[in-house]
């Protein structure tokens, strides 16, 4: 193998795990971020790029409330135990969510956007999510095992 053609290999699948790391940051999660130095080329292999988690899985939930409406409306989801659900808020007026779900969950809204909650139903069944200022159901979420 001559030398052009292992710098080609090692730029190649440097390229790549930057890419795969680029991909995962982004949420502005500090906590999320690894505070390890960036793998070398002996670390990175076509297998291990093959072998890589799937995120984990999550429900999001889009929220407007504008004018005393609020959307979605009664919407009927699906979830599994333990997936995380998030509620992503932008609302012009201060409100209340309450989760009802084992554990129970209540969230302050306040009047601006880019509100976001999370949490996650440890028990299979039904579980409500309400505003209680406007007394309107966002979504009832049925939990799978």
């Amino acid at each position: 193998m001559t030398s052009t053609h292992f710098d080609n290999r090692l730029f190649v699948l440097l390229a790549a795990g930057a890419v795969l790391l680029a991909g995962c940051g982004g949420g502005g999660d500090e906590t999320a971020q690894s505070s390890s130095s960036s793998p070398s080329a002996t670390t990175i292999s076509p297998s291990d790029m093959q072998n890589q988690q799937a995120p984990p899985e999550r429900l999001l939930i889009d929220v407007t409330i504008k004018g005393g409406e609020v959307t979605p409306t009664n919407a009927q989801l699906e979830a599994k135990v333990n997936e995380q659900i998030v509620l992503k808020v932008n609302s012009d007026a201060a409100d209340e969510l309450h989760v009802h779900s084992t554990p129970e969950h209540t969230f302050k809204i306040e009047p601006k956007p880019a509100q976001q909650f999370q949490f996650t139903a440890d028990v299979p069944g039904t579980v409500d999510i309400e505003l209680h200022q406007l007394g309107k159901t966002i979504a009832t979420v049925q939990v799978q095992p």
